[in-house]
């Protein structure tokens, strides 16, 4: 992915191609490969690609009327490969690489619970309560990492997401020589590792979760859903952290209210419609679907229609309500071109900590009882508003793009597999292997990338 500046972006067209040579090496045949500009519409334009086979000694040309721009062509420094091949960096070339943070806060302090456990003992017990407390209820899988192979065994009925996180750690293990290690990941929403369990019996337990929350001892990984965006962009998946960063309309085109869709996951988006009807020139919100009040949808009806999400950023101010946790949308709203005002909650994703009031967002009321005097404010203090905004994308082009995601997960697993390296990570007979896809290509991985051949 590369990201150039202009002095106005919109409505440039640039002339982009990556050169290089693919596996075969075949005379005047060049790498195939998808690839997109993204017009931002605040002065950049981010370019980016998708592979589809090893590509040697390449280089990025990018001309504007035919004249190069910046420093193009740039020159790739090593062979390029496809998600699919399996070309795993030792750990330690990987996070140089990858140019990975020394340390994220969040791990410090999810890690810092569980720095003296005896892992042998805990995962014992862990396994007795997940296995007879409430199994119907739960959802968790207990997951191997070995010399560089998956292994997997999960308790409760409804353990389908097991996808997500076994999608993950292979495409992890495709980039990294990971350390072996042992977790065992809550396959569901709610933090399962709740403050007070300090006993033997009641924890606190080294959950992996999507979710964190101020009453859990949950360890947080990036959410699924980004981990997913990050994978299937360009590919199945249309709503990822660069593609929703397309220009839409300038800021001053924008209808200046607060905006929200979604369904009635928790009773504060029904307050925010309850707002809406009050204050119609200040809040447009509606229910899109119903199911965990469906006895009061008469009230609220009628739903409000679907809308595309790149179609919420015609509006200024973008409301962020929790949903059953933290609403998984926001660092898509962080992304876009209008600002966030985000509600207080106990919840919060992986890189929430990072984020500032008033610096990258908005904040308000849990009880919304703030929400309409904000939106005030914001309408009177324009410039400072469209500042927040900018701040807000900037921050997710330094910490949220899809590298940032994989350098979390495997400084995470790193610092983990040194909290439990007593413990013998062993392979059950329970467990099964959890194989690469069957359209992994056999790849060839040297990665040195000799121009002379071109």
């Amino acid at each position: 992915m590369f990201s150039i500046s202009a002095t106005e972006s919109q409505g440039i067209e640039l002339d982009i191609q990556l050169v290089g040579r693919p596996k075969s090496q075949r005379n005047g045949e060049n790498c195939r490969y998808h690839l997109e500009q993204i017009d931002s519409g605040d002065g950049s334009i981010v370019v980016r690609y998708r592979i589809f086979q090893e590509c040697r000694a390449a280089s990025l040309h990018i001309k504007y009327q035919n004249l190069h721009v910046g420093q193009s062509p740039y020159h790739l420094p090593s062979t390029i490969f496809p998600e699919t091949c399996s070309c795993p960096l030792k750990l330690e070339e990987f996070l140089s690489v990858w140019k990975c943070q020394e340390k994220y806060e969040q791990i410090e302090e999810d890690l810092s619970t569980f720095s003296s456990i005896n892992y042998t003992h805990i995962q014992r017990k862990m396994i007795e309560k997940f296995t007879h407390d409430n199994p119907g209820s739960l959802a968790i899988c207990q997951y191997v990492v070995k010399s560089g192979e998956i292994f997997r065994r999960c308790f409760g009925k409804h353990v389908g997401f097991n996808m997500f996180m076994d999608a993950t750690l292979l495409s992890i293990l495709r980039k990294v020589n990971l350390p072996d290690i042992e977790i065992f990941v809550n396959l569901g929403d709610w933090p399962m590792s709740h403050k007070g369990g300090k006993s033997r019996t009641t924890g606190p337990w080294p959950i992996f979760s999507w979710c964190g929350s101020t009453e859990s001892h949950d360890i947080i990984m990036p959410t699924y859903d980004i981990m997913e965006s990050s994978l299937e962009a360009m590919r199945r998946v249309s709503l990822d952290i660069f593609s929703v960063q397309k220009a839409q309309k300038q800021w001053d085109e924008k209808d200046p209210r607060g905006f929200f869709r979604g369904r009635d996951a928790n009773r504060e988006r029904l307050k925010l419609v309850d707002l809406s009807r009050k204050h119609p020139d200040l809040l447009d919100a509606g229910i899109t679907n119903f199911f965990f009040f469906r006895d009061e949808e008469q009230k609220y009806s009628p739903k409000s229609p679907r809308i595309s999400f790149f179609d919420f950023f015609n509006y200024k101010y973008q409301v962020n309500v929790d949903g059953t946790v933290a609403a998984y949308r926001f660092p898509y709203l962080l992304a876009g071109d209008s600002v966030v005002f985000k509600q207080d909650s106990p919840y919060y994703e992986h890189f929430y900590g990072q984020l500032k009031p008033m610096t990258h967002y908005i904040p308000f009321r849990r009880d919304l009882s703030n929400l309409i005097s904000r939106i005030q404010w914001a309408k009177s203090h324009d410039s400072q508003v469209r500042q927040i905004a900018k701040n807000a994308r900037e921050f997710v082009r330094e910490n949220l793009l899809p590298s940032h995601i994989f350098c979390y997960y495997v400084r995470l697993f790193q610092q983990w597999s040194h909290l439990t390296r007593s413990h013998p990570v062993q392979i059950t007979p329970e467990m099964e292997k959890v194989p690469q896809p069957e359209d992994s290509r056999d790849c060839n991985c040297d990665r040195k990338s000799p121009r002379d051949e071109l």
